[in-house]
């Protein structure tokens, strides 16, 4: 077998798996997020490093939820130069007070916390600090990875363990999942692939619950179909008041 084969024969069990044991947790963050969004509140999503990348996944892309807003910290994100400054930053949780001052989230709102390690100090205090504020905060994680490291965050906790809903991408340790022969060490991530089937998943059954309310879904059309462009304008401008990351 190659290792192309390995790692998308691996994939595929750990995205059945993920289905078989996290569908629920997602279906309910959805009727969550269903909820949070008609009461008038905001959706955001946030992660640093790599787990950013999830970030940018859920937002303004065909078929995605215009009213899902991005959290694209200064400093966190794979833009950033050096990129090691990244890994220096998470583990600060000071930062995250500062990283939610300068977006408007408040109570009534939601935001989602994709950290795989789920160790550093960051995304465990914009877990903690969100939740003061009186918004409702999802994880998006490794509960086995969590589990078997000691947190960064001075309390002590995991993200798994300070948020509302958890949902376990089912990943290993370290993440990269395929071992190579006469390599002591594994390759092949399998974190951005599980957390994006997750985030698109859980749009799909948001756009669900709007249709079964009777009411047209909040959702990107592809810029580059006929009509695309009007389209997205007019959601876009309906949903003004839900949205952040047009400045």
């Amino acid at each position: 077998m190659t290792y192309t084969e390995k790692y998308f024969t691996h994939v595929t069990a750990l995205l059945r798996t993920v289905l078989e044991t996290q569908q629920e947790k997602i279906r309910l963050l959805a009727e969550k997020a269903f909820d949070v969004a008609c009461a008038g509140g905001k959706l955001f999503v946030f992660g640093c490093s790599h787990a950013s990348i999830l970030a940018q996944e859920a937002f303004y892309r065909t078929g995605g939820l215009v009213i899902m807003n991005p959290i694209m910290a200064k400093g966190l994100t794979l833009e950033t130069v050096p990129v090691t400054d990244t890994t220096v930053l998470e583990r600060k949780p000071e930062y995250a007070a500062e990283i939610l001052d300068s977006v408007p989230i408040g109570k009534g709102d939601l935001l989602i916390v994709h950290s795989v390690s789920g160790r550093n100090g960051v995304p465990v205090e914009m877990a903690l600090e969100a939740k003061r504020r009186g918004v409702f905060v999802a994880a998006v994680t490794s509960i086995a990875a969590s589990s078997a490291s000691v947190s960064r965050h001075p309390s002590g906790k995991r993200l798994f363990e300070v948020c509302d809903i958890v949902i376990d991408n089912c990943g290993c340790v370290g993440d990269a999942a395929i071992p190579i022969e006469g390599f002591r060490g594994k390759t092949a991530a399998t974190s951005t692939v599980t957390g994006a089937a997750i985030i698109q998943a859980f749009c799909a059954e948001v756009v669900g619950l709007y249709v079964d309310h009777g009411m047209e879904p909040p959702v990107f059309m592809s810029a580059n179909v006929d009509g695309g462009d009007a389209y997205n304008d007019r959601m876009l401008e309906q949903y003004r008041d839900k949205i952040t990351y047009q400045g």
